[in-house]
């Protein structure tokens, strides 16, 4: 699928409009976006093609050598002049309301397009749809204990282009999310689920369906889990649960907005350590191949792979154009919006600690007593306090270095982000980022992020 034509054909009205407000405001850019997506979707009682959260609109930023405005509109047509009149007056109602105050936006010149290219238009509607109906027939099949089966493929395209004075940028790309699940009754009901998320749909298409033997193991196996007893023990992460790790640990609370409303800890600790010195972390959407991979952010700012700890250090935060503006600091590519609608913030994108050089068979010997984590279920985090609660659908039992039968859920990770990172004593030298997700600041504000990384020993207390 091409870049989108309706983009393409505001481009003039764009550049107009930057230089029209451009003689009233020091900086001027604005963001236009064309997302659009599909929900494909079939289960024992239901199948669907729907539409799924697409958004179509134009954001500006607006610097007057003193403060950021941002300013929506869903569509750009008409006068242009008469047009930054209106928002020129309408922005100017709002001064001194709600301002972020920022030094001089530094606007480099560059004029690029970015595609990566995909496969969506090899495949019809129905030839999706058809996927998963036999996929949840297969499911089905399987197991007479298999209730219910839900399959569903959630491919989406992005379209943006930015323009300030001096650059001009248009990126288009897509993302496939596949899901399949189990509702599975064996004196209690159990939902596993399996995925796969890459932005070729043939390679969606080619592996969900090896994942069918693997969730119905599971569900197996988690109907007949039991509760954790409580207590502080040796723990293996695998990639899923490292992750959320990452993301609840050292996502948010380096959120560099939050930096400058003194509502993060971790503030105080740059340059220091902060994990065990055998750990390393990044962020940044040019970090690897996920979710959350784009070529440029909603603020124009080139991808970034940054490094957050090294060694053990915590090196820098991620930040947006304007908290990097007041921290007197370089954007690192991490402005994000929700939609058009809604305020640029700094925000994750691809979230993960990089692999060591243990193997996993080893980290499992090492432990004689203890419990391997899996799958992200949710987690919450205290940036001021740096609290960290993360919660896996199901533990195995460790005994004696070996994994046994013994499934545990759901289970409860909690503590301080300091003590559960200097924990770490062994990193394994694998290394897989699952790209499935989205994230809230605080209750709002969703944007799609993953994060990963390899499999981790830590000591930490579990519920």
């Amino acid at each position: 699928m091409p870049f989108s034509t309706y983009l393409e054909s505001k481009r003039a009205e764009l550049k107009k409009l930057v230089g029209y407000l451009g003689e009233k405001f020091d900086y001027v850019s604005v963001l236009g976006t064309d997302c659009q997506a599909t929900v494909y979707m079939a289960n024992k009682n239901a199948q669907s093609v729907r539409d799924g959260s697409g958004e179509c609109g134009f954001a500006l930023k607006m610097h007057d050598g003193k403060a950021f405005y941002e300013y929506s509109l869903s569509e750009i047509s008409g006068d242009i002049r008469v047009l930054a009149d209106k928002i020129f007056k309408e922005v100017k109602l709002a001064e001194g309301v709600d301002t972020v105050e920022g030094t001089e936006v530094k606007d480099e010149p560059l004029v690029k397009s970015f595609v990566r290219e995909s496969d969506f238009a090899n495949y019809t509607d129905e030839q999706l749809l058809d996927f998963c109906v036999n996929l949840k027939d297969e499911i089905l099949s399987k197991d007479q204990k298999v209730v219910n089966a839900m399959v569903m493929l959630q491919p989406y395209t992005v379209s943006k282009i930015f323009i300030s004075k001096n650059r001009e940028l248009d990126q288009h790309y897509g993302w496939v999310n596949g899901l399949c699940m189990a509702t599975y009754f064996d004196g209690k009901m159990v939902q596993p689920r399996e995925g796969r998320h890459y932005y070729l749909l043939s390679d969606v298409l080619e592996n969900l369906p090896k994942k069918v033997d693997k969730l119905l193991d599971k569900a197996r196996h988690l109907a007949k889990a039991t509760p954790i007893t409580p207590g502080v023990y040796d723990v293996i992460t695998d990639s899923s649960i490292t992750g959320l790790i990452a993301h609840e640990a050292f996502g948010h609370g380096v959120e560099m907005d939050q930096f400058v409303k003194e509502r993060a800890l971790a503030k105080e600790y740059v340059g220091k350590y902060v994990a065990s010195p055998i750990t390393n972390m990044r962020d940044g959407a040019s970090a690897t191949l996920s979710a959350a991979s784009y070529f440029f952010d909603d603020d124009g700012v080139l991808a970034h792979d940054t490094q957050i700890i090294k060694d053990g250090i915590l090196v820098t935060g991620i930040s947006d154009l304007v908290s990097a503006s007041v921290l007197k600091t370089e954007p690192t590519g991490n402005g994000r919006r929700e939609s058009y609608k809604r305020k640029a913030y700094s925000r994750m994108t691809n979230t993960f600690f990089e692999k060591g050089n243990d193997n996993l068979e080893d980290m499992i010997k090492s432990i004689k007593h203890g419990y391997m984590l899996f799958e992200t279920n949710n987690g919450m985090e205290d940036p001021k306090n740096w609290q960290i609660q993360c919660t896996a659908e199901y533990g195995i039992e460790i005994v004696d270095g070996k994994l046994t039968e013994n499934y545990v859920s759901p289970v409860v990770m909690s503590g301080s982000v300091p003590e559960l990172l200097k924990s770490i004593t062994m990193i394994s030298n694998d290394f897989e980022v699952i790209g499935a997700g989205s994230c809230g600041k605080g209750y709002k504000e969703w944007v799609k992020v993953s994060d990963g990384g390899p499999c981790l020993k830590v000591k930490v207390k579990l519920a």
